[in-house]
């Protein structure tokens, strides 16, 4: 069974693609629910948070706050490299443990770790191949504008804060192209479908 960690820049289309590959049968592991999952009040992530960020980073219902948390690791940035050796570590030991449930059932014909910082966080050792999201920065930014409804200094700062996508495509298999309209894409990602997953997932029932 292929696994793949799929992965892109803010505003990318990944969620779109993430969706259309699951309607297809894939099963889909969201890192980023993930990541929210494990800082809920009082599970030792959020324990480790308060440790190092304090109170202040809290609301009074003792969830996180993220834009306050968002703001201090923007602002300093080692102070994001902090965040990450928390959270980082959790998400893939859970990634790992709902690969191995996932690969237990052998009608799933992909497993898609969905992942905005796949790269970043060092999870590439858990997937077969690397499938990144090929979007332009100014169409990035434009989305992000749109989406946010931010202006344009904002949108830049967002997307200039993350890996750019130049430097994701060097760890890539596979390219997904959502510079074109969502139907373009679509056919492209149908038929990486065809190629890839039908072949292998044909190919272990005959085994």
């Amino acid at each position: 069974m292929l696994v793949v960690g799929l992965t892109g820049g803010i505003a990318s289309g990944k969620s779109t693609i993430s969706k259309y590959l699951a309607s297809h049968g894939a099963k889909i592991i969201d890192a980023d629910k993930i990541a929210r999952d494990i800082v809920e009040p009082g599970k030792e992530a959020w324990k480790k948070i308060k440790s190092s960020f304090g109170s202040a980073v809290f609301n009074e219902d003792q969830t996180l706050n993220r834009a306050k948390l968002g703001k201090i690791i923007f602002e300093y940035p080692e102070q994001r490299q902090v965040l990450n050796a928390i959270i980082h570590p959790e998400v893939i030991a859970e990634t790992q443990r709902l690969i191995d449930t996932y690969k237990r059932d052998k009608t799933i014909p992909l497993i898609v770790v969905d992942a905005p910082l796949l790269i970043e966080a060092k999870m590439t050792p858990l997937v077969d191949e690397v499938w990144v999201i090929n979007i332009s920065r100014e169409k990035q930014i434009e989305r992000v504008m749109e989406r946010d409804n931010i202006t344009r200094e904002e949108a830049e700062q967002r997307v200039a804060s993350q890996m750019p996508t130049e430097e994701k495509i060097k760890y890539a298999h596979r390219l997904i192209d959502t510079n074109l309209d969502k139907e373009e894409t679509f056919k492209e990602v149908s038929k990486l479908w065809e190629e890839i997953v039908k072949k292998k997932h044909d190919k272990g029932k005959k085994s």
